[in-house]
């Protein structure tokens, strides 16, 4: 078991002081390319960005340095090789910033946010960038032009970002989506869900902003990759925020999740780690809000669907015969590609637990049997489901949740602070989290009527 250092660096005449501590391994990551660009799809975020009349600040371009370091940290070093107890890794980055007092105030919130996030121990060190890369981000030519966008949100190709895209459009909007192009079919689904409602919407100005960054096996010195990705929402907020920096006016980054999801309460007492992610969690989302006042930037994080179901999300869109229209399209499946192996195509398993509230939402919002979606999976009750497979592990866990909350209503409001605190939002706010809880299993329980499952 090793402790990493990661050490972001401006070129080869950039030599920050450094000395390893005990048992940690010092990994050098290179910032610049050859041409003396940023790199990992900085530089050409940034270039992108220009082209729209965007150009973020050095702060803004700072946080982006500092996902790029985290995400490299998250993929490239192993849980099984580096943790003592099988999950917790010890990471430490030496990050190169534009501004390290402002950076050094914020470093407490950013540790304890990655600490909550990933479930690992990070330690995070701000240095200055060398003198010739003090200046990154471009000027701007026309000063008294501003950017065209008046919305800023996420977009992830799955169904809720697809419903607030279309919600903000019918709002009159003109959003900037923001977009990270990870493995190919949350990328095809992506530019196939865009490019439809560009046709949908010919006459209006939004646009996205993409990130391609990923970084080869191997570049970890001393560990192998790790594929639980649990800090990749750091990678997406911040690209998020890196693009809200170069708005004219203060910016409001939406991160559109139903309340279900964003919660996320374990299904049972052995769903920890990977299976328990804290991607959108409302404690996560205070303290990227508490991390961008201290370094003064004006914005802030919001999920505008926090105390809706995907059901209900489903249900309310503001243009539901394009939704429709759409839907099968957005991808919702934790493991689209795991069905190649049987002969099929890229296509949603049908029984992961994304999966199911999809089908759950659309069973609510769309109606019994108009859920247009391809599912290997496709007939939950054709016959009874292994609970000694995935497909019946995850919907018997299901089943027991909703019998729980149904047995014990009550039990939403104990539940719903398992997987973190909540001492950020108000009682009224928690209280509606329980309830939309309680309904969000309600919906999959509607779905899962007359399924059966058993030990085989």
């Amino acid at each position: 078991m090793n402790r990493h250092v990661l050490i972001g660096h401006f070129g080869p005449s950039d030599r920050p002081r450094f000395t390893p501590g005990a048992e940690e391994v010092a990994t050098r990551i290179d910032l610049l390319n050859g041409h003396d660009s940023l790199d990992h799809g900085i530089g050409r975020a940034l270039g992108d960005l220009s082209r729209l009349g965007v150009r973020p600040s050095e702060l803004g371009i700072d946080v982006l340095i500092l996902a790029a370091l985290v995400h490299a940290a998250d993929t490239r070093i192993s849980r099984g090789i580096d943790a003592q107890d099988g999950w917790t890794r010890e990471i430490r980055l030496l990050v190169p910033v534009s501004d390290p007092d402002r950076w050094r105030a914020a470093a407490p919130v950013f540790t304890r946010m990655l600490n909550f996030l990933t479930g690992d121990r990070w330690k995070l060190t701000f240095r200055a960038r060398p003198r010739r890369n003090r200046t990154l981000a471009p000027p701007s030519p026309t000063p008294l032009l501003t950017a065209p966008f008046d919305h800023l949100a996420l977009f992830s190709g799955g169904l809720d970002s697809l419903i607030a895209a279309i919600d903000c459009l019918q709002e009159g909007k003109t959003p900037l989506l923001i977009s990270h192009a990870g493995e190919g079919a949350t990328s095809d689904a992506q530019n196939t869900v865009f490019d439809a409602m560009k046709s949908a919407y010919a006459s209006r100005r939004f646009e996205r902003l993409r990130l391609w960054m990923n970084f080869p096996d191997g570049l970890v010195n001393e560990t192998s990759s790790e594929d639980t990705t649990r800090g990749r929402s750091f990678l997406f907020f911040s690209l998020g925020v890196f693009a809200g920096t170069g708005l004219s006016q203060p910016f409001t980054l939406n991160v559109p999740e139903n309340g279900l999801i964003a919660v996320n309460v374990p299904l049972d007492p052995l769903r920890l780690g990977a299976l328990s992610t804290r991607t959108t969690h409302p404690f996560y989302i205070a303290r990227w809000n508490e991390a961008l006042s201290a370094l003064g930037m004006s914005g802030r994080i919001v999920n505008p669907y926090w105390n809706k179901t995907k059901g209900e999300m489903t249900a309310e869109c503001r243009h539901s015969s394009l939704l429709k229209k759409l839907v099968a399209s957005s991808l919702s499946c934790a493991s689209p590609t795991k069905g190649r192996w049987q002969g099929h195509g890229t296509q949603h398993c049908g029984y992961c637990v994304p999966c199911i509230i999809r089908r759950a939402a659309l069973f609510r919002g769309l109606g019994p049997d108009n859920d247009p979606t391809t599912y290997t999976l496709a007939d939950l009750t054709a016959s009874s489901l292994n609970t000694e497979q995935s497909e019946g592990v995850q919907i018997r866990s299901f089943q027991l949740a909703v019998e729980r909350i149904r047995a014990r209503p009550d039990l939403a409001w104990l539940l719903i602070h398992k997987p973190g605190p909540l001492f950020d939002e108000t009682v009224q706010a928690q209280a509606e989290l329980a309830e939309v809880y309680r309904r969000g299993l309600d919906e999959v329980g509607a779905l899962l009527a007359g399924v059966r499952t058993a030990p085989v």
